[in-house]
C-alpha cells in the first residue's frame, strides 16, 4: 500500500487479525489486570471457565480479588537477556568504518535499544528497526525501534519492500484523532498528517496543523510530501521473533513466544495464584466470642471485644452452658498450590522454547539429575537462542548498514558504508564458579596446557598476554623448574 487514502478504514483491515493477536499478547506482556479483563471480557467466544473472562459482582473495580503472575513478562525478558545481555560483535573490514561504527553504537546506546527491542519482539511477534536522523537533536544518525502494531509493512518474496509507520498524536480525543504516517521506501521517507476518528483515517491535512509534525515541514522537498534519504537502502528493517507464524503459515510475520500457545497455562497460573491467596485470606485466625464477652460502646455505637482484658463479668449466658472463646482457623493448601503453579510454569517455559532452569525452576521437581540431563535441558534454551539470533543477524545488519550510509551522506564523516557482520557469542557467559570448575577438571585430567587454561579464563587476551600469564603461573608453582636429570646424564 501507498499512503492511506482519505476516508480509509483504520487500522488497515488487512492487518486487523494481526493487530488483534498482538493486542492479546500485549495484555499478557504488560501484566495489567484491567487490560487482561478488558481483552477477554469483550470476546464472546472466550470460554467462561477462563479466569480473565469471568464477570460477577466479585470482579467489580475495587473488589476484584483476581491476581496475576507476570510470567509472560519474565519469558520476554529472558529472551532479550539471552540475546543482548552481552553485545554481539559488529564487524566491518575497513578500519576507519569500524571505528566510526563503534562510536555510533556507543554514543547511541544501541545495546540498550536492542535489549528493549528484543524483549518487545519476543512478546509481540516481531519488531522494526528504523534508521533516521535529527540534526537539531544530535550530529549523528539514530537507530530506533517501532512496535509491530504501529506498522503496516509491504513484503515481496518474504523481504521488506516498504512500510508505513503510524502513531496517534497528543491532543487526540474519542471524536477526533490525529495520526502521523511515516512511509519508508528505498531512497525516501514520506510524511503525512491525518485528522480522523477512532476507526477512520479521515482526511489528509498539512503537517503544520499539528505541533508534533510542524518541524517536519522544513525537510519536505519539492514534491510536497517526502524527504530524500540519499541512499539506496531501505531505512527500516523487520526482525521476526520466530517463524513460521502458525496462524498465518504463508506470512513472513513472526510469532510471539506466547503463541505456542501458552495462554491457557498463563491463565491457569493466575487461577492457582488467586486460589492460593484466597486460601490465605479465608484462613486468617478469627475469634468467636459469646455476647457476654462484648462490651457495649453506648446507644447506637454497637459493642466491641477487648483482647487485653483479664476479667470478664456479667456474662450473658445460662450458668450451665459451656460457652467460651473459640479460635477458628482453616488449613492453607500450600503444597498443592505450589506444585501446581510450578508445573504450569515449567510447561509454559517448555512450550515457549526455554529450559525451566532459565526461570529458577527445577525441571524434575527436586530429584537428583545428572550433568547430562542438565546440559540437555539447557540445550533447549540455547537452540531457541540460536534460532532467534539468526533472524537478528540479518535484520540488525541491514539496519546498521543503513545507519552507516546515512552517516556518510548527511554528516559527511568520510566513512565507506559497509554491511557489517553481526556475530553472537556461542552461548551465555558462564559464572566464575562454573568456569573455575571446568578449569579444575581439565587440569586434573591433564587434558590442556597452562596456556590453554589461561585462554579459556581470559578469551579477550591476545597471545602475548596469554603466554606471559602462563609463564608466571609456571614460575609460581615451580612447574617450570628444569629437570635435574639433565645435569647428571647416565654413563655410556
Amino acid at each position: 500500500m501507498a499512503l492511506p487514502d482519505n476516508g480509509a478504514a483504520w487500522p488497515p483491515p488487512e492487518w486487523a487479525a494481526y493487530y488483534d493477536r498482538i493486542a492479546v499478547d500485549d495484555a499478557w506482556y504488560s501484566g495489567d489486570r484491567q487490560r487482561l479483563a478488558r481483552i477477554y471480557g469483550r470476546e464472546q467466544k472466550t470460554p467462561r471457565r477462563r479466569l480473565w473472562s469471568r464477570r460477577s459482582s466479585a470482579h467489580r473495580p475495587g473488589r476484584d480479588t483476581r491476581l496475576h503472575v507476570p510470567f509472560a513478562g519474565d519469558i520476554a525478558q529472558t529472551s532479550a537477556d539471552m540475546l543482548f545481555a552481552d553485545m554481539p560483535a559488529v564487524v566491518v573490514e575497513d578500519a576507519t568504518t569500524q571505528a566510526r561504527l563503534d562510536q555510533l553504537l556507543a554514543d547511541g546506546h544501541v545495546q540498550q535499544t536492542l535489549l528493549s527491542a528484543a524483549e518487545q519482539c519476543a512478546a509481540l511477534s516481531g519488531i522494526f528497526l528504523r534508521a533516521t536522523w535529527d540534526r537539531d537533536l544530535v550530529d549523528r544518525p539514530l537507530l530506533t525501534a517501532v512496535q509491530p502494531d504501529n506498522a503496516a509493512p509491504e513484503f515481496r518474496f518474504g523481504m521488506l519492500a516498504a512500510v508505513n509507520f503510524w502513531r496517534e498524536l497528543p491532543g487526540s480525543t474519542t471524536q477526533q484523532v490525529w495520526r502521523h504516517v511515516e512511509r519508508h521506501e528505498p531512497g525516501r521517507v514520506v510524511h503525512a498528517l491525518y485528522q480522523g476518528s477512532g476507526d477512520n483515517i479521515g482526511r489528509r491535512v498539512p503537517l503544520l496543523e499539528h505541533p508534533d509534525t510542524a518541524a517536519l515541514a522544513g525537510s519536505i522537498e519539492s514534491d510536497g510530501e517526502s524527504t530524500t534519504t540519499g541512499i539506496r537502502q531501505l531505512t527500516a528493517a523487520y526482525i521476526p521473533n520466530m517463524t513460521p507464524n502458525r496462524l498465518h503459515r504463508g506470512s513472513p510475520i513472526g510469532r510471539s513466544d506466547y503463541a505456542a500457545p501458552i495462554y491457557d497455562q498463563l491463565d491457569g497460573l493466575d487461577e492457582v495464584w488467586t486460589s492460593w491467596m484466597r486460601d490465605i485470606r479465608l484462613a486468617r485466625a478469627r475469634l468467636i466470642v459469646p455476647d457476654g464477652y462484648l462490651r457495649s460502646n453506648g446507644p447506637g455505637r454497637g459493642a466491641s471485644f477487648d483482647e487485653d482484658a483479664e476479667v470478664y463479668a456479667q456474662l450473658n449466658m445460662p450458668p450451665t452452658e459451656n460457652g467460651g472463646i473459640t479460635l477458628s482457623q482453616f488449613a492453607i493448601r500450600v503444597d498443592e498450590h505450589q506444585r501446581t503453579a510450578e508445573a504450569l510454569m515449567r510447561q509454559a517455559a517448555q512450550s515457549a522454547g526455554y529450559a525451566a532452569r532459565a526461570f529458577g525452576l527445577d525441571q524434575n521437581g527436586g530429584s537428583a539429575r545428572t550433568a547430562t540431563e542438565v546440559d540437555s535441558e539447557d540445550d533447549k534454551s540455547m537452540i531457541t537462542r540460536r534460532k532467534k539470533a539468526g533472524h537478528w543477524k540479518q535484520g540488525l545488519a541491514d539496519a546498521l548498514f543503513a545507519l552507516l550510509a546515512l552517516d556518510a551522506v548527511h554528516f559527511r564523516t568520510g566513512v565507506r558504508p559497509e554491511r557489517p557482520r553481526v556475530e553472537f557469542p556461542d552461548g551465555v557467559a558462564e559464572s566464575p564458579m562454573d568456569t573455575a570448575q571446568t578449569l579444575e577438571l581439565l587440569n586434573r585430567a591433564q587434558a590442556v596446557s597452562t596456556a590453554t587454561r589461561v585462554k579459556i579464563l581470559h578469551p579477550d587476551w591476545d597471545d602475548t598476554e596469554v603466554a606471559a600469564e602462563a609463564a608466571a603461573i609456571l614460575r609460581e608453582t615451580g612447574t617450570a623448574a628444569p629437570d635435574p636429570g639433565d645435569t647428571y646424564p647416565f654413563a655410556a
